[in-house]
């Protein structure tokens, strides 16, 4: 059975600008809607509707096909059916004649704490539990009012309050996943059609992201919510490291004559070493012009940038001469001007004594912070706790490297 999942992602959003493509959990909202369908058992096809070139690279580096829409039904007015419908009718066309698709899930960006287990729950209702169309909801208990003349009880008599435990259960639509049957749904022309079931999912996933509030909290959630994943080397090509925060522990000692001196971690040494032999591309790119950065990356054998205001742009342009995908990049930072290379970087990683907003931005979190071994322990991530067969194992609380300028 062919189970589409359709994705509409346009590029336009007046509350959140490109808001398909902002990070949650260090990962575009797009890409964690074509993840989420991915990872579901019962979903076969994978499209992304959209009339954004960004937001089709996108989908497509995630894995998704993509499906361009036309002008004409990317309008703030245009409907998610007309996307949805649209999607079906390109993708078969793509397939060709011989494709049909039994089942359709409409899947929103917008709510970025879906799980696979979500999305097979309302194909399921489908498949098996005979619904025409189905939905993800989460049981409410809330007194729900109107402001008229007068406040009005919508789902409760203002002069009676029963306990929760008296009233019938009620359930807020999440607007997350939608499943249909697929005929059905042309012939409807809305998702709602037939015998519409309910599916259940948990209360504290439930996030629409349409203001930059909501895109706050879902930031500040992601570390709570997201089932937590580290990258392996199959996953990266190129490791891109700050310096201050990131390498040191943030602090600078000051003698008498004006010269700086940080401290280092002899750990973080051996987790470069390690990752330079493996074949990595290494970068160190830091806004630091303290000639301390360059020499501590001469130390380590590693290709620096330092003094630079635009990071961003010196991460691309090094991509681009290197040869290197962003999204294969693994960029480490520890404060808000490591923030535009986030949103660059495939893997986004924040050091744990990292500034709230690039914990919250960050796709995965050390344990240990900047100037403590961190990036020892992200090398392990890479490469196993030995780091390789040869190489000796240094002892937990090896004395700290001072490089001095």
């Amino acid at each position: 059975m062919t189970v589409l999942a359709v994705i509409p992602a346009r590029g336009g959003s007046k509350g959140v600008p490109a808001k398909n493509l902002a990070q949650v959990g260090g990962i575009p909202l797009v890409v964690r809607a074509v993840r989420a369908c991915h990872a579901a058992r019962k979903v076969t096809d994978v499209v992304v509707s959209t009339d954004d070139a960004a937001i089709a690279d996108a989908a497509r580096a995630a894995g998704a096909e993509v499906v361009l829409r036309p002008a004409a039904i990317a309008g703030d007015t245009a409907t998610s059916e007309a996307a949805v419908l649209h999607a079906m009718d390109a993708y078969g066309a793509m397939r060709g004649a011989a494709h049909r698709t039994e089942v359709v899930l409409l899947v929103q960006c917008t709510s970025p704490f879906i799980t696979p287990g979500d999305l097979d729950g309302v194909v399921s209702a489908v498949t098996e539990g005979g619904a025409d169309s189905a939905l993800t909801v989460a049981p409410t208990h809330g007194f729900i009012w109107r402001s008229e003349s007068d406040g009005f009880g919508v789902n409760h008599d203002k002069s009676n309050r029963p306990r929760r435990q008296d009233r019938p259960q009620e359930f807020l639509e999440t607007g997350a996943a939608y499943a249909m049957r697929a005929e059905g749904f042309r012939e409807a022309g809305h998702r709602f059609f037939g015998r519409t079931e309910l599916v259940s999912t948990d209360p504290e996933r439930v996030l629409e992201i349409d203001d930059p509030h909501d895109l706050e909290r879902a930031r500040a959630l992601a570390p709570l919510l997201d089932t937590p994943a580290l990258p392996g080397r199959a996953d990266i090509d190129a490791v891109v490291l700050d310096f201050d925060g990131t390498q040191t522990d943030d602090r600078v000692l000051v003698d008498s004559e004006g010269r700086e001196t940080v401290a280092v971690h002899r750990g973080d040494g051996l987790g470069i070493a390690a990752l330079r032999r493996a074949g990595l591309e290494l970068l160190i790119l830091s806004t630091e012009q303290n000639p301390v950065v360059a020499a501590r990356a001469n130390k380590l054998r590693v290709p620096v940038l330092h003094g630079i205001d635009r990071k961003d742009l010196a991460l691309k342009q090094w991509c681009d001469e290197h040869g290197v995908t962003p999204d294969r990049v693994l960029y480490v930072g520890n404060d808000v001007n490591d923030l535009p290379c986030f949103a660059l970087a495939g893997w986004p990683v924040a050091v744990a004594s990292a500034h709230d907003a690039v914990r919250a931005a960050a796709r995965a979190v050390t344990t240990t912070p900047g100037g403590a071994g961190a990036i020892r322990e992200i090398a392990t991530w890479l490469l196993g706790p030995g780091l390789d067969v040869n190489t000796p194992k240094t002892p937990h609380g090896t004395t700290a490297d001072i490089s001095t300028s």
